[in-house]
């Protein structure tokens, strides 16, 4: 079509070929978080050094949050307000923050943008305003501090197991109210204090087998509820490396295999699990 000329510009011929210049005066890193990469952040200031906090970590932030028409519903941490502290894997002080603060350095400004899944969902919710069902959210965040948790190595092995029973009783409770995602993280942290257990006296050594049975197990329970039928086959793997006898384990084992379409392996597993206990419940389906 071309363009006539018009102001400061000339014509622009039909079919013309264009040589434009551009200068790239700045640029905003945008990161995708999470399994399904939904949750968007945008650095708006760079932090400091390389470290970020890890899960479990006690952050201090300054945030505000605004829905996609600049409505403010949440305002902390700012001016003469108290800090704002939540720990990087509680209950969901603020809905799907924690994915993007783990993605964070220490005094880093950054945009996050949390889709309706990982924010309120389909209930309307009121805070400083009211969040209409479906919404968008955006924070702007600023990572003031944050004190890491403390890793499997930082501890000495009667704190390990402490931590890992400690670890489990959060997933539990977590499973029973139906958040499955955030008990299977439990259960994952809570097996890992105790992964390497070489140095355990052995009495150490059969409370951290049971607690890695239970883990992997209840873990398992979680992964069938996700519909993540490879990990929950795993995770019944380990248990049955560690207790060849284990119903639970056998059954769960079998119904990863039945929704994998191995219906010949399920079969082996529930034939088991009869020969082992006979009349549980939970086998004879």
């Amino acid at each position: 079509m071309g363009r006539p000329a018009a102001g400061d510009g000339g014509a622009v011929p039909p079919n013309a070929g264009l040589i434009i210049d551009l200068e790239l005066v700045s640029w905003k890193t945008v990161t995708e978080i999470g399994d399904d990469k939904k949750i968007l952040k945008k650095v708006l200031k760079e932090g400091e050094g390389y470290e970020r906090p890890n899960e479990g970590a006690v952050v201090t932030v300054k945030i505000t949050g605004k829905l996609q028409d600049g409505t403010v519903f949440l305002k902390k941490g700012h001016d003469e307000q108290e800090p704002f502290e939540f720990k990087t894997d509680e209950e969901a002080v603020i809905e799907g923050l924690d994915r993007a603060v783990l993605n964070m350095k220490k005094g880093e400004v950054a945009l996050v943008t949390i889709p309706p899944e990982y924010a309120y969902g389909s209930t309307e919710s009121k805070q400083d305003a009211v969040i209409p069902p479906n919404s968008t959210v955006i924070y702007e965040v600023e990572l003031v501090s944050f004190v890491k948790d403390k890793e499997s190595w930082d501890l000495n092995n009667s704190e390990k197991i402490e931590a890992a029973g400690t670890k489990k009783e959060e997933g539990n409770a977590l499973f029973k109210s139906g958040k499955y995602a955030r008990a299977s993280k439990r259960y994952e942290k809570a097996a890992k204090f105790i992964d390497y257990d070489t140095s355990f006296s052995e009495d150490e050594k059969k409370q951290s087998k049971q607690l890695k049975i239970t883990c992997n197990l209840n873990n398992a329970a979680c992964k069938l509820k996700l519909k993540d039928y490879k990990q929950a086959e795993k995770l019944c793997t380990k248990v049955l490396e560690l207790d060849s006898q284990n119903v639970k384990a056998l059954y769960r084992r079998a119904q990863a295999y039945t929704q994998l379409a191995d219906l010949e392996l399920a079969e082996v597993d529930i034939k088991k699990a009869l020969e082992i206990d006979p009349e549980n419940r939970q086998v004879l389906i």
